[in-house]
């Protein structure tokens, strides 16, 4: 259903729009009607170019996007932890995050080291 446009020459956005709002509001040219519907209806189908109306765009896609360079497949690595009991590992990790500024405790010494393995362990050990 087409509708008629109403311009308005205060709100145009350039000096061609505000002419023609003159012009059209003087009677000296005819209000355009625009049909929504048919415009969407037409756009639609320009939306849709020839090639991907069939198989063809698909394959011009793969191709455009298509690496120029062999990507060799990820190798997975895993690397184990060996678990230790050994409390010289530990100090010798405190003394590395103690040595960072960031940290609020810049210096661990060895009594602190076994107030800390001394709390890591429970209470209740059966």
């Amino acid at each position: 259903m087409p509708d008629e446009v109403k311009p308005n020459s205060v709100e145009a956005p350039t000096h061609d729009a505000k002419l023609a709002a003159e012009r059209i509001a003087s009677g000296a040219e005819k209000t355009p009607m625009v049909d929504y519907e048919a415009d969407y209806a037409a756009a639609q189908e320009l939306s849709v170019s020839e090639i991907d109306r069939t198989g063809e765009g698909a394959n011009a896609a793969k191709a455009a996007t298509q690496s120029k360079y062999e990507i060799p497949q990820p190798e997975e690595t895993t690397t184990p932890a060996q678990a230790t009991g050994n409390p010289d590992d530990y100090l010798e990790l405190a003394k590395e995050v103690g040595a960072s500024k960031d940290e609020a405790v810049t210096s661990v010494n060895d009594d602190l080291v076994q107030k800390a393995l001394k709390k890591g362990k429970p209470k209740n050990s059966h």
